[in-house]
């Protein structure tokens, strides 16, 4: 007798692994192999799912069994979904009195609302197995009636992640989904106790995926139709498959076999991105950490970032909560990653640095956001391109030292008044450089209809693009950037249709704007690019325009 399982996507939120629509994590698929591999019939279904219809939430009752994924311990602003609350998965539950109810991934860490709140680990009420941080290898274990080992086994999950791809064709923005890939768990730094806040040295030290696992996993991943690809599951990429130490030697013969392995098993792919990146490893081994970057750029598809975690230009706060990387570190590698990636292809630079802040940690005073703002001038000044930059509130778990050391509200104003400066002084800047007036974007998904539409393409930290038009959810659109916001841009569909375009649209032409936007208007339809720009003038999108008749 086939048995029903269900799982129930509540997001995830790690500083190596992300999982928040249009992402897809690894838990989701390895668990759905273990399940299959227990000849269970595999459900998936999103909290945002539940939201939408609560009824569904009762109809679950009806399941064997109904598995619970979920945690959030680097929060950020969602577009895609919002991850499950303690509420919520408090109430999903209790409601569960039939099914064997199970409950996993970093939620186990602890739970908080928000950035500048410690996370509380408490017990989640109403679930029959609380799972650890090996997932699928617990719920394996129960389903064999057997006591968890708590050891991570790449093997099993190599076998697991295959039987399970197919999961990625329930969730409901496929095919526009982002598999998020592990290649490494923990971290190089546990031993000397890693970064203060940081949940990933809680994983021990790192244990390195083979190459043939992953690929294996991609492999099946395509076959089940899946196209967009993120190397993001381990703390830094340039480290994979390294010997060891604190800050191992780059290996770029195996990122190649990784990059190269990638590429034969999906030669369809059309996203393959990375995320994290350890300045500290970069700045400590130029040469090698140039050509492992190399090897990314060569093998990856345009319009990547690598993230740096840099927390904090202030050298008395990296000192206390033992930071990887001092500003000077940061700074070059910013400059070894421009050097590397910062040229344009299919418009857009190939690979770019992102930044991420951390407010909040001991140590910190007024001075430290002095310092962090004097080091983004100096990134600007230099003519250096950033992809993005991350401000978050410390969010501190049990079990690491930032829990019970911190600053956590003492500069409450100074950190309002630091974002602010952010937003206005680096990023919109930095935007103008990033993503030029007549950038086209490729592939840019709708994913909230409106007067105002807002769109992303699937990669590593999309821009946010907003159309000031009505555009249909699910929509897939070229776009040329016509304008900027604080960390978005504003674009329209390219080839930009002017005989069709809506008033309210035509006004956003780079020179147009609302008197000539109502001329042009009145001497529609054009025939020709000539004829437009006779009435319009000179314009930087000139190549752009289409003039099919309405």
């Amino acid at each position: 007798m086939t048995s029903d399982a269900v799982i129930i996507d509540g997001y995830v939120d790690e500083p190596a692994c992300f999982g928040v629509p249009p992402y897809l994590s690894p838990y989701i698929r390895y668990t759905a192999g273990v399940l299959l591999e227990h000849g269970y019939t595999v459900s998936y279904v999103t909290i945002d799912t539940l939201r939408d219809d609560p009824a569904r939430l009762a109809r679950l009752d009806a399941a064997s069994l109904v598995l619970l994924i979920a945690g959030v311990t680097v929060p950020g602003k969602y577009l895609g979904g919002t991850p499950a609350s303690l509420t919520e998965i408090r109430q999903i539950g209790s409601m569960l009195r039939h099914p064997v109810s199970a409950i996993g991934g970093p939620i186990t860490f602890g739970y908080a609302r928000s950035g500048g709140e410690k996370a509380v680990r408490q017990a989640v009420s109403g679930f029959d197995a609380v799972f650890g941080n090996e997932v699928a290898s617990s719920l394996d274990a129960l389903l064999q009636e057997k006591e968890a080992s708590g050891v991570l086994d790449y093997r099993a999950i190599d076998r697991w992640s295959v039987l399970g791809s197919g999961i990625v064709r329930q969730h409901p923005s496929f095919p526009h989904v982002m598999c998020e890939l592990e290649t490494a768990r923990g971290c190089s730094r546990a031993v000397a106790g890693g970064c203060s806040f940081c949940t990933e040295p809680l994983y021990g030290l790192p244990r390195y995926r083979s190459v043939a696992g992953v690929c294996g996993e991609v492999a099946a991943l395509a076959a089940a139709g899946a196209v967009h690809f993120r190397l993001g599951r381990q703390p830094d990429l340039l480290a994979f498959g390294t010997a060891g130490g604190e800050f191992p030697t780059p290996r770029p013969d195996l990122l190649e076999g990784l990059f190269t392995g990638i590429r034969e098993a999906a030669p369809g792919l059309k996203t393959l991105h990375i995320d994290n990146i350890n300045p500290g490893t970069i700045a400590r081994h130029e040469d090698a950490a140039r050509d492992a970057l190399q090897v990314i750029v060569d093998g990856h598809t345009p319009g990547d970032t690598a993230a740096f975690g840099m927390e904090t230009a202030d050298p008395a706060v990296i000192r206390a909560n033992n930071l990887k990387a001092s500003p000077e570190q940061v700074f070059r590698a910013i400059e070894i990653v421009n050097e590397v990636g910062a040229q344009r292809r299919q418009g857009v630079p190939d690979l770019l640095p992102g930044l991420n802040f951390v407010i909040g940690l001991a140590g910190e005073t007024p001075a430290t956001f002095d310092a962090n703002e004097a080091f983004l001038n100096r990134v600007l000044a230099a003519g250096l391109l950033v992809r993005r930059v991350n401000i978050r509130q410390l969010m501190p778990f049990e079990g690491t030292p930032a829990y019970d050391d911190n600053t956590l509200g003492r500069h409450a104003a100074r950190f309002r008044q630091f974002k602010e400066y952010v937003r206005t002084n680096f990023d919109t800047p930095m935007l103008h450089a990033v993503f030029p007036e007549g950038t086209v974007l490729r592939g840019v998904i709708i994913e909230e209809p409106g007067t105002l539409s807002l769109g992303r393409q699937m990669g590593s930290y999309p821009i946010l693009v907003g159309f000031p038009l009505h555009l249909t959810k699910a929509m897939v659109t070229d776009a040329v950037v016509i304008g900027w916001g604080m960390r978005s841009v504003t674009a329209l569909p390219c080839p930009v249709r002017v005989n069709t375009l809506p008033l309210s649209a035509l006004k956003w032409l780079p020179g147009v704007g609302k008197k000539k936007a109502a001329k042009i208007a009145m001497k529609r339809p054009f025939l020709t690019r000539e004829e437009f720009l006779a009435v319009a003038g000179p314009s930087p999108v000139a190549d752009l325009l289409e003039f099919t008749l309405p």
